[in-house]
């Protein structure tokens, strides 16, 4: 093994016992793939509290880090924290063969990360709206035949019926079009994020036609979903969040009133401190 290979091995296991993953297989594909290939030359720019700084070197080493690389700084669109998202790699329980729709596909990382828990029979649809992005995505994913990007918008598009929704941009609500593109057993994992502060990663899961399980998996910050934003909700979202009770959650709602099991209410969807309807306490 080289150094590089060393320290992928290493970081693999790090981010993956940060990320409190239980699924093995999340480890093994963040230690096969490279995330060099995926951000373009070095020197990168890492993001930090107070600004970006440089990595100072082209040597890949210095990626192995569970660190935030910038791919278009002037926007503040990052490459995303690691361990982040083998958490939610892991709570999204992707199986060989699924079907996977990625919204905010960036350059490709996590898009071949995908790819890979869903091996060569999997499909994998990759929406990036940034036409820089989109492109470069293309190209650093060519190699695996199983994955298609789509210079699109992930909120406006006819999704593909899906098994695993996996969003990379803060959405003030769950989508319509994200809701009803899952398949029964499917997952919708997404940043659902207030107008200011943190926000939390909601694992969605569809268990009948109307009948939603809903889980925060961690807390999450994300830079904005275009078109899945509404400000007014993004406000009340403030105080439902800094309430730090998102562990109480069980269930989403849609197309009924509240009820006093309401975590929070939105715009003909709802979160619920209650199991999912019909399923027993």
């Amino acid at each position: 093994m080289t150094n590089v290979d060393v320290l992928r091995a290493f970081y693999a296991r790090y981010v993956t016992t940060q990320g409190a993953c239980s699924d093995p297989r999340i480890q093994e594909a963040f230690a096969t793939v490279e995330r060099e290939k995926y951000l373009g030359p070095g020197p990168w720019k890492v993001f930090t509290k107070t600004g970006y700084i440089s990595t100072g070197t082209s040597d890949p080493a210095v990626l192995y880090q569970d660190i935030l690389i910038g791919l278009k700084t002037d926007q503040g669109i990052n490459n995303g924290e690691p361990s982040l998202h083998a958490r939610c790699l892991d709570a999204a329980a992707i199986s060989p063969g699924e079907t996977v729709t990625h919204i905010g596909s960036g350059s490709g990382y996590y898009t071949a990360l995908l790819a890979h828990l869903a091996g060569d029979a999997g499909h994998i649809t990759a929406y990036e709206l940034d036409p820089d992005l989109s492109a470069q995505a293309t190209v650093n994913l060519a190699h695996l035949k199983q994955v298609r990007v789509l210079e699109e918008s992930g909120t406006n598009a006819v999704l593909p019926q899906s098994d695993v929704i996996y969003v990379c941009a803060g959405a003030t609500h769950p989508m319509n079009s994200w809701l009803e593109a899952l398949n029964v057993g499917g997952r919708l994992i997404f940043p659902l994020t207030p107008n200011r502060g943190l926000g939390g990663m909601l694992l969605v899961t569809r268990l009948g036609l109307d009948s939603y399980a809903a889980r925060f998996v961690s807390p999450a910050i994300f830079i904005e979903c275009i078109g899945a934003r509404d400000d007014a909700t993004g406000e009340s979202l403030v105080a439902a969040f800094e309430a730090n009770t998102t562990a109480e959650v069980k269930s989403l709602r849609r197309k009924t009133p509240a009820d006093p099991s309401a975590w929070f209410v939105g715009a003909g969807w709802w979160l619920s401190t209650s199991e999912p309807r019909g399923v027993a306490a």
